[in-house]
């Protein structure tokens, strides 16, 4: 026992305490690391949806101004679909050449540049023009993505995948929801602003791309020695990806292009702004509920055939109803038709080899894409032709169906 006044000596940390202080540190950096990843995706995903659904909420508008027929809004509303499909192989090719950065940067500054240039000019050629330039910037970044959640998160693909859905997701939502209400007032009605406000985030989504990805490294990020990038066309699995994704991908194109239109015919002209809202923010619910469901459900038949038919329901309750049950169908098509496409858009980086993710999920889209170009043309065609606002929605019915017919080719895929 040490005697009074005497000093005690305190022993030292014990060396596995140290030790653990010492790899605290490391493990706290990849947690910030990782995180940030995380926010790069979702941020990513905002972007492939907010030029692109600004575009709705004015629709009328552009009826007034540009004097815009029916068929010409649908041709309106399938350039996206179209340059998504014809710019996915050219992304494909940027991504092999160059990287996975480089490539998600040059389409985030289309995106912007194209989407803020058609408020530039109140011309329909120009607005057509631009809107490329728009849409191919989009088409060479959601190329880019699951490559990237393969190379990044490769043991949580099913939830990498909904973490960047949900951002596009909330993307969709965004526009739709405050263009009407809050941005239209703001820049005093101006359809041009309006335009020109929603390029703004893809734009510092681009310079946060640019000023953080030094720091975290190459992350297997750079061209492969011998890069491929042409799809392979003979695999089924790009063929039974591209027409399931295609399904999801009309239904949606072709409700946000015709449901305000439709429920003006209607009579309603106050329920444009809620009834785009609900079909968009009744995707959200579903981004979450596939955060912890994507995984187990990617490769089970039921699950597609269950949301295909649950979206024909949703689609006849729609199209059957008045008033605010209109409203309320769309939230419920919008919820079904979200858990297909979590689902599918995971299956690319499921089930391909790590460095041929591009090139999979560029055959998908490009298929995809130009079945939903398709029907969004034939939906205003039929609408012109029938005179019935009812008839621009038959393209919906085939899509559930496509849906329904090959989720028994599910299975098989995952065994390519």
């Amino acid at each position: 026992m040490p005697r009074l006044g005497s000093r005690v000596r305190i022993p030292s940390p014990a060396p596995d305490f140290q030790l653990c202080k010492l790899l605290a540190a490391p493990e706290r950096t990849i947690i910030r690391q990782r995180l940030i990843l995380l926010a790069l995706l979702w941020l990513s995903g905002a972007c492939l949806r907010l030029t692109v659904l600004a575009v709705p909420p004015v629709i009328p508008l552009l009826h007034a101004d540009l004097h815009l027929s029916e068929t010409q809004i649908g041709w309106l509303s399938s350039l996206p679909p179209m340059l998504f499909a014809l710019a996915a192989v050219p992304g494909s090719l940027i991504i092999a050449r160059f990287g996975l950065i480089p490539a998600l940067l040059v389409g985030a500054l289309l995106n912007t540049l194209g989407g803020a240039a058609r408020g530039a000019i109140a011309d329909t050629a120009f607005l057509y023009l631009s809107t490329v330039v728009m849409a191919a910037g989009v088409s060479i970044s959601q190329t880019a993505l699951p490559p990237l959640v393969r190379a990044w998160f490769p043991d949580r693909i099913g939830f990498t995948t909904a973490v960047y859905t949900n951002g596009l997701l909330v993307g969709e939502v965004l526009p739709v929801a405050l263009s009407i209400p809050l941005v239209l007032p703001l820049v005093q009605g101006s359809w041009r602003l309006n335009f020109v406000v929603w390029a703004l985030p893809v734009l510092l989504t681009a310079l946060v791309l640019a000023v953080c990805m030094p720091q975290l490294g190459a992350m297997n990020n750079a061209p492969a020695a011998k890069p491929r990038w042409w799809p392979d066309w003979r695999r089924p699995l790009i063929w039974q990806l591209g027409l399931i994704v295609g399904g999801v991908n009309a239904t949606y194109f072709v409700s946000n292009a015709f449901l305000p239109d439709y429920v003006t015919a209607q009579g309603r002209p106050d329920l444009v702004s809620a009834v785009l809202t609900a079909l968009n923010i009744g995707q959200l619910p579903a981004a979450f509920v596939m955060l912890g469901l994507a995984g187990p459900l990617v490769t089970r038949p039921w699950a597609y055939a269950v949301t295909g038919v649950a979206s024909l329901g949703a689609l006849i309750g729609m199209v059957t109803s008045n008033g605010y049950w209109i409203v309320f169908w769309a939230g419920v098509l919008g919820f079904t038709n979200t858990l297909v496409l979590v689902l599918a858009l995971a299956l690319p980086s499921l089930l391909s080899a790590s460095d041929d993710v591009h090139r999979t999920t560029a055959g998908m889209f490009t298929i995809s894409y130009s079945f939903a170009m398709l029907l969004s043309i034939v939906g205003g065609w039929l609408w012109d032709l029938t005179q019935r606002p009812i008839a621009s929605f038959a393209p919906v019915v085939l899509c559930c169906v496509v849906i329904v017919v090959l989720a028994s080719t599910v299975k098989r895929a995952a065994q390519h």
